[in-house]
């Protein structure tokens, strides 16, 4: 059964979706923009299945605070997700993250490497190619970002996401449209893009990120309008060792466009790394017992 927490951390509250508390180690759902830990619904609920799952809302975002005096820069939202993570005692994350819970998670598991047990990239990663999508463009942009944040009504974000993602379902498109809504999401979204250089950001992770030597999953939309597909083998130069899926007929959520595609793809990949661990562990408590052999 799911439940939702209220967690605050340096005096900012979201909420958190969870299962149980009898784990050290959960898969951690990190949404991006627009978004909120529900969006993750069609693969939580599989993955709760056989494994504690955290997905929070993240500031700014969903039913998380919104206040005008928070930081929604890439290290202060790291260091959030990081807040919840420990007032959840949880010691290995298997991290899910999408657009840009994918700086977010990412940062974190630099800062923590020894918390960070599989690293699962969907739609996100490490931007080589410093692009920015044209909404993107424009929240960068002074003056003109506020007054496209004005412009951007539920009837015109609609059509921009409809157009841009064809095979999203009906249900999941009002969700987003409705997370793009609040003031408070509208101030958070300005300040996140117009303070997060793309090239800086590459130079920061790749390095210590393949020193992790974690095991990594990429799943991208083959049709994602907001980040190409054609990221998706790039971020093998952070992670050598992953694995590359990329989704026919699915845009920037491909778990919401085929769920069932994206759950063959993520589960098993989810599955082992979770019995891997269990693996070490049965394996490290067997050394350390004394031996009962007997000698004749």
């Amino acid at each position: 059964m799911l439940d939702e927490l209220q967690i605050v951390v340096r005096d900012v509250r979201s909420p958190v979706v969870t299962n149980r508390s009898d784990s050290d180690e959960a898969v951690v759902f990190v949404h991006g923009n627009p978004g909120a830990s529900n969006d993750w619904a069609p693969l939580l609920t599989k993955v709760a299945d056989f494994a504690r799952v955290i997905a929070p809302d993240m500031p700014g975002f969903g039913d998380a605070e919104q206040r005008a005096d928070q930081d929604y820069t890439v290290p202060s939202q790291a260091a959030h997700l990081g807040g919840i993570i420990d007032q959840l005692g949880v010691e290995r994350a298997h991290l899910v993250l999408h657009d840009f819970g994918g700086p977010w998670g990412l940062t974190w598991a630099i800062n923590h490497p020894e918390q960070v047990a599989s690293i699962t990239l969907i739609d996100t990663g490490i931007n080589r190619e410093s692009h920015w999508h044209g909404l993107a463009r424009l929240w960068r942009t002074a003056i003109a970002g506020e007054l496209v944040q004005l412009m951007l009504r539920p009837r015109i974000n609609r059509s921009i996401i409809r157009r841009k993602n064809p095979a999203l379902p009906d249900q999941w498109l009002e969700q987003i449209v409705g997370h793009m809504a609040p003031s408070g999401t509208k101030r958070a979204v300005l300040q996140m893009y117009r303070s997060l250089d793309l090239a800086a950001l590459e130079r920061a992770l790749t390095g210590p990120l393949r020193d992790l030597t974690t095991p990594a999953l990429v799943v991208w939309g083959e049709d994602d309008p907001f980040v190409p597909s054609d990221l998706a083998r790039q971020q093998l130069q952070s992670f050598p060792g992953a694995r590359v899926e990329i989704v026919p007929g699915t845009g920037h959520w491909p778990w919401l466009d085929e769920p069932e595609k994206v759950n063959e793809i993520v589960l098993p990949f989810l599955r082992a790394q979770l019995g891997s661990s269990l693996s070490d562990a049965a394996g490290d408590s067997c050394q350390d017992m004394p031996s009962t052999a007997s000698g004749h």
